[in-house]
């Protein structure tokens, strides 16, 4: 009598999905019919040691005249409103899939335990049957992992643009009314030693939730010549 293994992944696969503003793993691949899932490596016993964040300083005040800032994007779409109610779009998508995986499995694992525990009772043509049920039920529950996937990524990818659309014009109000020259990404550009103050996240994260890009100040009308006598 062949035996099939449960096919549990989309769950797991799900249920560690990133926010909308990374990128989403690989599924790991269902485990073949006959065979058992290889069991995860044990934890390790002393867990290392965790470091404690350095305690929040007072924001520093941006540097008169500094034509170079940077900006953390992560941040903004962890802390800012917007990147919150974005994350939940996608969370509540992986929790709606990981439901259904759940439903499949269930019905799946009846009837393992209807094939395991039917022993004679079940006639040669009931058992083939129902062996050929359980193969589709695992080939349905890989290509709905498959699918589950493409639809979180799609679904992120959609997030970052819409994201993106929205922050980058106040990103470009505040270069322009810092008049800064250059703008860097604090992910990307291997910065080892800056100013505090030169970031600009925290008040392009005010900016964000406050719904608007802030007006820029009115300029400075030019002096006038005295008259001449």
């Amino acid at each position: 009598m062949r035996r099939f293994a449960a096919v549990a992944v989309l769950g797991i696969m799900l249920a560690a999905a990133p926010t909308f503003a990374q990128g989403t793993p690989a599924p790991v691949p269902p485990a073949p019919a006959g065979q058992q899932p290889a069991p995860k490596p044990a934890p390790p016993a002393t867990p290392p040691a965790q470091i404690a964040p350095p305690p929040t300083a007072t924001p520093r005040p941006f540097p008169e005249g500094a034509k170079i800032a940077y900006i953390n994007i992560q941040r903004v779409a962890n802390e800012s409103g917007e990147g919150k109610t974005l994350t939940a779009k996608v969370q509540a998508l992986v929790q709606k899939k990981q439901a259904e995986a759940n439903d499949k499995n269930k019905a799946l694992q009846a009837d393992q335990q209807k094939l395991q525990s039917g022993g004679s009772v079940l006639s040669d043509a009931a058992r083939a049957e129902l062996e050929k049920k359980i193969e589709r039920q695992n080939v349905d529950i890989q290509r709905m992992t498959q699918d589950a996937q493409q639809e979180v990524q799609e679904l992120q990818q959609e997030l970052q643009n819409e994201f993106q659309r929205k922050l980058l014009p106040i990103v470009q109000k505040v270069f322009d009314e810092k008049g800064l020259h250059i703008l860097f990404s604090a992910a990307d550009a291997g910065i080892v030693l800056a100013d505090p103050g030169l970031d600009i996240t925290n008040e392009v994260i005010k900016r964000f939730d406050a719904g608007a890009p802030a007006a820029t100040p009115a300029a400075k009308p030019p002096a006038t010549k005295p008259p001449l006598n």
